[in-house]
């Protein structure tokens, strides 16, 4: 139980006003890193509260038959071999992303299990629902100098919901995405075929197809400061071999990078790349990332495993690095600034969160198409049934 007083102190928004702005001008939040680097926020141990899975034709079942098990190579053997460039592009059925799933398959489960969630359909009024992928974007927000990012956010009894919108800059690079790129995205799915069997203590085989609508989901609960959260995000596979065989903490997230030859290219991998696997990893509360490394011809030749917990340790004395504090604290001060932003409740009134490198966090206010993501299927679902007019 929280001592009283301390949810609505802590739901201010932690924006830095600067001295010359005017009354009445809408709200931003700033991103810069240095106004985020005070302790470690609480962040409660992620909980699995269930599970989902999505089929090759996308179709979404509320089971774990999409689970796969981690089965890397033997240790003693001459080390992986593995041609990431088998079956591209005849045995490869990539997912459509024109069709925009928001947070549809989320809410299919949140739908069929909102009666059982611990501390019943009141904890929800006052958690935050999203993907652990908009997280992630916004723990690494004050590092990003890349890619800038719109989140959706819409109350609802209470709820907020956060969707990631596809910016127009976004869009406009997924539709000309050079054949290298495309090639590069396959790899990462065959790495995985190559260390995943569908049953613990099956061997990998390679020679399928890699079809990226086979998605297996894990739903999480977890609280960053004050803000219950709810979220989801993929997991690669699970360890029957983990010290523990209670989820999150048999998952194991793969990856693939290039080889490494010197000390600054590991220097630049550890500053950017392994920022964005900690993020993605510490949420959920996955233990280790197992990476591949691919030579130039697409051909993984070592492995090495990345604890999640240790990955700061890379950066710790590097002025350049990330700090993991930054990172969590940024998101938590997001979050306030979204629960206090978002104050109406209506599935179909939108306020937009729009974010550019070097710039700060900016607010726009949309009603309807083409921004509103509750679906009238879970709206109308989650509404509590009206009285029926008396009868004469």
């Amino acid at each position: 139980m929280e001592p009283r007083g301390t949810r609505r102190r802590a739901e201010k928004p932690e924006v830095a006003e600067p001295p010359n702005k005017l009354p009445h001008a809408a709200p931003s939040l700033p991103t810069k890193p240095a106004l985020y680097s005070g302790p470690f926020p609480f962040y409660r141990r992620p909980l699995e509260l269930g599970c989902f899975s999505l089929d090759a034709q996308r179709q979404y079942h509320g089971d774990a038959r999409a689970l796969r098990y981690y089965s890397p190579p033997p240790t003693n053997g001459p080390g992986p071999n593995f041609d990431l460039r088998d079956g591209y592009p005849d045995r490869y059925h990539p997912r459509d992303e024109d069709i925009r799933e928001g947070l549809d398959h989320l809410l299919r489960w949140l739908l069929e299990h909102r009666g059982q969630l611990e501390g019943g359909p009141g904890w929800l009024a006052g958690a935050i629902v999203t993907w652990r992928g908009h997280l992630t974007k916004l723990l690494t927000t004050p590092y990003e100098r890349q890619e800038g990012w719109q989140m959706a956010a819409s109350r609802f009894q209470g709820t907020l919901y956060l969707s990631e919108v596809e910016t127009p800059a976004a869009r406009a690079q997924r539709l000309t995405q050079p054949p290298l790129l495309r090639e590069l995205k396959y790899m990462g799915y065959k790495f995985e075929q190559y260390m995943c069997t569908d049953k613990p203590g099956g061997s990998p085989d390679p020679s399928g197809e890699v079809n990226t609508n086979v998605a297996f989901c894990s739903v999480l609960r977890s609280r960053l400061g004050s803000h219950p959260l709810l979220f989801s995000g993929e997991v690669d596979c699970t360890d029957p071999q983990a010290p523990s065989t209670q989820p999150p903490t048999c998952y194991v997230e793969l990856k693939t990078s290039k080889e490494m030859h010197s000390p600054g290219q590991w220097r630049g991998f550890y500053r950017h790349k392994l920022l964005k696997w900690w993020a993605q990893s510490f949420l959920p509360g996955v233990p280790n990332v197992v990476a591949g490394f691919r030579n130039p011809e697409g051909f993984v030749c070592s492995l090495k495993t990345f604890p999640t917990m240790e990955m700061f340790e890379h950066v710790r004395n590097d002025r350049d690095g990330w700090n993991p504090s930054v990172c969590m604290n940024f998101c938590a001060a997001f979050l306030s600034f979204a629960q206090s932003t978002v104050v109406q409740d209506d599935p179909r009134l939108v306020h937009l969160f729009s974010w550019e490198p070097g710039g700060p966090v900016t607010v726009s206010v949309h009603r309807d198409a083409p921004y509103a993501f509750l679906p009238t299927w879970y709206v109308e679902a989650m509404t509590p049934d009206l009285p029926s007019p008396l009868k004469d």
